[in-house]
């Protein structure tokens, strides 16, 4: 399928997308269509449910669109033992990002070192996969010290993402939890935000506030929105 724009800007920002198919209800043929819509706008991946790894895998052949899923999601309450089995599962299925949800209430409980060892599982398959992890918050379950807390323990965990949401939460992602994560990471990190990032002016605020990568539905209204006002500056 043609890329809907050549134009760098919009390349720039359709890479900083993970297109979102994670909705309960979604059926094979919506998921068929949410791959043609990441593969038009060229996004970084399409973030799938573990059930449709390969499907996805199969529709988006001889693309640059990656496959994320996710793991523990999106309340992040199985065990660790079966978030590793269910992260080495969506791995050999052709997933290459893995967006797993920690374990919120071991980390309200203050129970670092499980929160700790949760992670390192599936981090440990996926470095081994050649995969990457972004860990989710929930934030909206979380006080203050709570996120600086996960933040910590994600990078003694060596995921590579601090994530803010799984977009099912009451609520999303919001900029003052995002410069508060990207103030607690080290560089080497990243932040993504989701849950709620709807519109262009919100991802570009999202930007200057820390974040690198963005889990959205909206995809195509954000990219159109933004081709529309560069044709607008040029013209």
């Amino acid at each position: 399928m043609d890329r809907i724009s050549t134009s760098p800007d919009v390349m720039r920002v359709a890479k900083m997308i993970d297109h979102s198919l994670l909705r309960p209800e979604l059926t094979t043929e919506g998921l068929v269509a949410g791959c043609a819509v990441a593969a038009r706008y060229d996004v970084a991946s399409v973030c799938v449910k573990p059930a449709d790894v390969s499907r996805a895998v199969k529709e988006l052949a001889g693309t640059d669109v990656l496959i994320s899923t996710v793991v523990g999601f999106p309340h992040g309450s199985s065990l660790a033992s079966v978030k590793t089995a269910e992260a080495g599962a969506a791995l050999a299925d052709g997933a290459r990002e893995l967006d797993m949800v920690l374990n919120i209430g071991r980390l309200r409980d203050g129970d670092d070192a499980a929160v700790v060892d949760d992670i390192r599982g599936v981090v440990r398959v996926a470095h081994e996969a050649g995969g990457i992890v972004k860990v989710i918050f929930e934030n909206a379950y979380l006080s203050t010290e709570e996120k600086i807390r996960a933040c910590r323990l994600t990078e003694l965990a060596e995921a590579e993402y601090v994530k803010t949401s799984t977009g099912f939460a009451p609520g999303g992602a919001t900029l003052e939890d995002v410069r508060l994560m990207r103030a607690q990471v080290p560089a080497h990190m990243k932040v993504k935000a989701a849950g709620g990032v709807r519109t262009l002016d919100l991802l570009l605020e999202m930007v200057e506030a820390g974040a690198e990568r963005f889990g959205a539905t909206a995809t195509a209204t954000i990219l159109d929105d933004l081709a529309a006002r560069l044709a607008v500056a040029t013209s």
